[in-house]
C-alpha cells in the first residue's frame, strides 16, 4: 500500500517538523519500523487520551481516550504515524464502535501482529458513555486462544476511569 513503508530506514514522518494533519480519515499515513525483538513475546502499549471524531448522524463531537495494546510479530506501527493517523480521524463520522474496530482492522492490516486490542473510553454525551473494547489474536496460534481469553473476562473487574 502506498505510504506504508516496509524498510525500517523508510520513515518519512519521525523528525520531519513539516507534517501536515490530514483533517479526513487516513489510514495511508501509517508507517512501520522492524521489531528488533521478534524471539520475544511483549506488549507495546500507546494511550491516546485526546481522541476525537464526529457523531455519523448529528455531527457533534465524540471524545474518548483510545488503549491500543499489542504484541509485534515482525513489523511495529511507528508512534508519530499513530498520532497523525488518529488525528485523522477528527472530522470522520462513525459510531464509537466502528471507530474502535476501525482501529484495530488498520493496525491488523499494517503489522499482522501476534495479538492487538484496542479500547475506547468516550466521555458521555446525553448522559451514558460508551466503551468498546476489541481484539485478535492471530490465526492457528495461541494468541488465538488469548483473544478469546481477554474478550470473555475483559470486564469482569472494571478498571477505576478518572479521565472523565
Amino acid at each position: 500500500m502506498p505510504g506504508r513503508n516496509e524498510d525500517s530506514l523508510d520513515l518519512s514522518l519521525l523528525g520531519n517538523q513539516g507534517n501536515a494533519y490530514s483533517f479526513e480519515y487516513d489510514p495511508e499515513v501509517l508507517e512501520t519500523f522492524d521489531n528488533q525483538h521478534p524471539n520475544r513475546d511483549y506488549f507495546v502499549k500507546f494511550n491516546c487520551p485526546e481522541f476525537t471524531t464526529l457523531c455519523p448522524k448529528t455531527r457533534q463531537p465524540d471524545f474518548a481516550t483510545i488503549y491500543i495494546s499489542y504484541i509485534p510479530d515482525v513489523k511495529m506501527v511507528e508512534s508519530k504515524s499513530l498520532k497523525l493517523y488518529l488525528f485523522s480521524f477528527r472530522n470522520h463520522g462513525d459510531f464509537h464502535e466502528d471507530s474502535v474496530n476501525t482501529i484495530m482492522n488498520d493496525l491488523i492490516e499494517l503489522m499482522d501482529p501476534r495479538y492487538i486490542e484496542v479500547w475506547g473510553k468516550f466521555t458521555p454525551r446525553g448522559g451514558i458513555s460508551i466503551d468498546p473494547f476489541c481484539n485478535y489474536g492471530k490465526k492457528g496460534t495461541k494468541f488465538e486462544q488469548m483473544a478469546d481469553h481477554r474478550l470473555m473476562n475483559h470486564d469482569l473487574y472494571p478498571e477505576k476511569i478518572d479521565n472523565r
